[in-house]
C-alpha cells in the first residue's frame, strides 16, 4: 500500500461514483469484516493463501499439494508465466479450486523472464530494453501510467477468461498495484467492474500494522528507547479503512488483516537445511502466527512450491517456498489451528456471503 492511501481513498470514491451513507459507516465500522459477512463478532476466519501458481512446474506441484493435502485454502495465479497451461489443466478437473489472479507486473528473476500480455507496443512503460516486465516496483512506478496498468490487468484478466476460468479473486504480485494511488485505484475499479474480489485489507490490520513498525520497533530497542509506547499508524496504512468502505459499498468483500510475513523466515545460516528442518521451523512460525489472529477475516500469504534443484536455476528462494509446503502438509500446524477455533475459508466464500449483506 501507498503513504498517500487518503488521498487514494478520495480519488477512488469519485472514480467509482460509490455513494456511502455517513449512518451506515458509523453504525458498521465497530464491526469487523468477518461479522459483516454473517460469522459471530469473535470468530476467527483465515484464508490461507498460496501465491506465485503458474510460475514454475515446482510451484504448481506445491500449490496443489498444499491444497489437497494440507491446510491451504486458496491461490493465485501469474498469468503471464510459462507454467500457467499446466495449472489450467488441474482446474479443468477441479473447477471448484479457490484460484484468483496474482496480477503480475513484473519479472522480477535473472534468468526467468517474462512480458506483459497487453503486449509491449500498447504498454512501453511496463517493459525494460529486453521487452520483459521491469524487475522491480520502483522501475515500474517510474515508467509506467496508470491506463497501462489498467490494460495489463484486463489483458490479465482476459486471458483466464479466454482460457475457461473464472478468477475467484484478484491480488499483486510484489504489491506493486499498492505502490501509488493511482495504480490501486486501477486496481479496485477493474475489481469493482467486473465483480471480482479484490485482494485488500481494509480492516483493524492489526497484524500487518505489527509488521511495519517491527522495524521502527527495533531501532528503538537497539537505542534503548522502546519503552512499549504508541506508535503512528504506519504511512502505508493510513485510509485503509477508508478504502475499504468504498471496497465494501460496491459490493465486494474486505479483508480486516493480512499477514505477509512468511517469505522471510529461513532457517539460521548455520543450520543443515533438510525437510524435517524446514518444516519444523515454519510450523513453529506460522502456529505462532495463527494463535495471535485477532477476530476478522485475516489472508495468510504464503509461496509453497515442491522445490527442488531445478527451481534453483530460478530463484535462491527455495528453502523458504518448501518449507511452506512442508508446513501446509503438517498436521501439528492443522491441530494449533483446529485448537485455536481458527475457520478456514476462501475467497469464493467470501463473495458468497458478500451477496447476502
Amino acid at each position: 500500500m501507498t503513504a498517500d492511501s487518503s488521498t487514494a481513498a478520495i480519488r477512488i470514491t469519485l472514480s467509482l461514483a460509490v455513494l456511502i451513507l455517513l449512518p451506515q459507516i458509523s453504525h458498521t465500522q465497530s464491526k469487523t469484516y468477518a461479522e459483516r459477512l454473517g460469522w459471530g463478532p469473535t470468530d476467527k476466519i483465515a484464508i490461507f493463501h498460496v501465491d506465485d501458481v503458474g510460475m514454475s512446474h515446482e510451484s504448481n506441484l506445491g500449490a496443489i499439494r498444499s491444497l489437497e493435502a494440507g491446510i491451504a485454502t486458496s491461490l493465485s495465479i501469474m498469468m503471464p508465466c510459462s507454467w500457467v497451461p499446466e495449472f489450467f489443466g488441474y482446474l479443468k478437473d477441479h473447477p471448484n479450486t479457490d484460484a484468483g489472479l496474482h496480477l503480475t507486473l513484473t519479472a522480477e528473476w535473472d534468468n526467468y523472464r517474462w512480458g506483459p500480455l497487453a503486449g509491449g507496443q500498447t504498454t512501453p512503460g511496463l517493459i525494460d530494453k529486453h521487452g520483459y516486465l521491469h524487475d522491480n516496483v520502483a522501475q515500474v512506478v517510474q515508467n509506467a501510467t496508470a491506463d497501462e496498468i489498467e490494460l495489463e490487468i484486463r489483458a490479465q484478466v482476459a486471458k483466464a477468461r479466454a482460457m475457461g476460468f473464472e478468477p475467484t479473486h484478484l491480488d499483486s504480485h510484489m504489491g506493486t498495484l499498492f505502490a501509488t494511488p493511482e495504480f490501486l485505484e486501477r486496481y479496485i475499479k477493474v475489481g469493482v467492474e467486473t465483480q471480482i474480489p479484490v485482494m485488500f485489507p481494509g480492516g483493524h490490520n492489526t497484524l500487518l500494522t505489527q509488521q511495519y513498525l517491527a522495524p521502527t520497533i527495533a531501532q528503538l530497542k537497539a537505542k534503548g528507547e522502546w519503552h512499549g509506547q504508541e506508535l503512528p499508524t504506519p504511512a502505508p496504512l493510513v485510509g485503509s479503512r477508508d478504502i475499504g468502505q468504498t471496497i465494501w459499498a460496491a459490493g465486494l468483500p474486505v479483508l480486516d488483516d493480512l499477514h505477509n510475513t512468511s517469505y522471510g523466515w529461513r532457517l539460521d545460516s548455520d543450520a543443515e537445511v533438510t525437510d524435517q528442518a524446514l518444516s519444523e521451523m515454519k510450523v513453529a512460525r506460522y502456529s505462532e502466527a495463527v494463535r495471535s489472529l485477532e477476530p476478522g477475516v485475516t489472508m495468510i500469504i504464503l509461496h509453497a512450491s515442491d522445490a527442488g534443484l531445478a527451481f534453483d536455476s530460478i530463484s535462491g528462494s527455495g528453502q523458504t517456498r518448501r518449507g511452506d509446503m512442508l508446513a501446509m502438509l503438517s498436521p501439528e500446524l492443522r491441530r494449533v489451528i483446529e485448537a485455536e477455533g481458527v475457520i478456514l475459508s476462501t475467497f469464493r466464500e467470501l463473495k458468497r456471503r458478500r451477496a447476502l449483506h
